[in-house]
């Protein structure tokens, strides 16, 4: 890149703070595709920043990163956040591994290596809660609910865990429905499916139901879930009723409107008899939506076998409604 040009760019998009691409091709009175080349080079090189996505996207300059130790974690520390920890902060770009905790511990002024212990040290707690990769709910939703039509329950993971926030999945999901990300989603479905085989496997599964979502979006996480997966099984068609007003489990905080809302929102349309089905969610809170399924199937008749429930995350404690969900 010639120093002129570069300068050129650079002074431009200081002077406009945000600036699309168009301008600055005007201003440099450059060829599209050698703008783009320039503007692609100073991304990577972190001297400038891109917000947004096409049509609408903006370039500004980098703020200036700060400045850091290089950390020396311990091995097993190390390879934990490097396989588990995800966050997207404010600035909505993504961070994984040793740099986003660096980056977590320090906006709350923590230092790096002790809390790195501490996070193992938490980790472990949660999952001794995991046989297998898996975490049992049953026994949670079997002291809350009246009656439990499902066989077994099974989260992958916890929602969130006691002072590191969002689990790496939990963090995905919650900005995946937020934001209708199809990027979010396919990643997802990359950590999950083959664990979701496994299930499949081990519980010597016939068919599978996905439960319809409560909240009205244009690209739903659950229908994505589904479509991605592309599971070789007959599918349980399992309708969401539309009401004049959509009332979403997750803004019930008592769990008798929770029973009531799924008695009057699901229906199980199916008429093949199955042997043993699998219900998968995105999330569970009471349980309460997945219960009502598995107790329309019970008394319709369509399961032989088991009915076991999969959610991709579950809350730890008590039965609270996990709200950003």
């Amino acid at each position: 890149m010639r120093t002129d040009t570069k300068d050129q760019i650079l002074a431009f998009v200081a002077e406009q703070k945000q600036v699309k691409a168009k301008l600055i091709i005007e201003k440099v009175e450059l060829t599209p595709s050698a703008v783009f080349r320039h503007l692609s080079k100073l991304v990577r090189e972190g001297v400038l920043e891109k917000q947004g996505t096409p049509p609408k996207v903006f370039y500004s300059l980098a703020e200036a990163p700060a400045v850091q130790e290089d950390y020396a974690f311990p091995a097993k520390e190390e390879h934990l956040m490097n396989e588990r920890f995800l966050k997207i902060p404010a600035n909505g770009v993504l961070q994984t591994g040793t740099n986003a905790f660096i980056n977590w511990c320090l906006a709350r002024k923590l230092d790096p290596i002790k809390t790195s212990r501490e996070y193992l040290a938490s980790v472990e707690r949660f999952d001794a809660y995991k046989k297998e990769g898996l975490i049992d709910g049953l026994y949670k939703i079997s002291h809350s609910l009246p009656f439990v039509a499902l066989d077994q329950l099974y989260y992958l993971d916890f929602y969130s865990i006691e002072r590191f926030g969002k689990t790496k999945l939990g963090e995905l999901l919650l900005y995946a429905k937020q934001s209708q990300n199809l990027g979010l989603m396919k990643r997802i479905v990359g950590d999950v499916e083959g664990r979701i085989t496994e299930v499949i496997k081990r519980f010597q599964i016939d068919a599978v139901g996905f439960i319809p979502p409560t909240v009205k979006r244009n690209v739903q996480l659950m229908r994505e879930l589904e479509r991605l997966l592309h599971l070789p099984l007959p599918i349980v068609k399992i309708t969401k009723i539309r009401t004049p007003i959509m009332v979403p489990q997750k803004t019930l905080s008592k769990l008798e409107e929770r029973l009531e809302n799924a008695r009057q929102s699901f229906v199980v349309e199916e008429q093949n008899m199955y042997r043993n089905i699998l219900l998968i969610d995105d999330a569970i809170g009471s349980g309460a939506t997945m219960n009502e399924i598995a107790e329309q199937i019970r008394s319709k008749k369509l399961c032989t076998g088991k009915i076991v429930g999969l959610a991709l995350t579950g809350s730890f404690s008590g039965f609270e409604v996990i709200h950003e969900v």
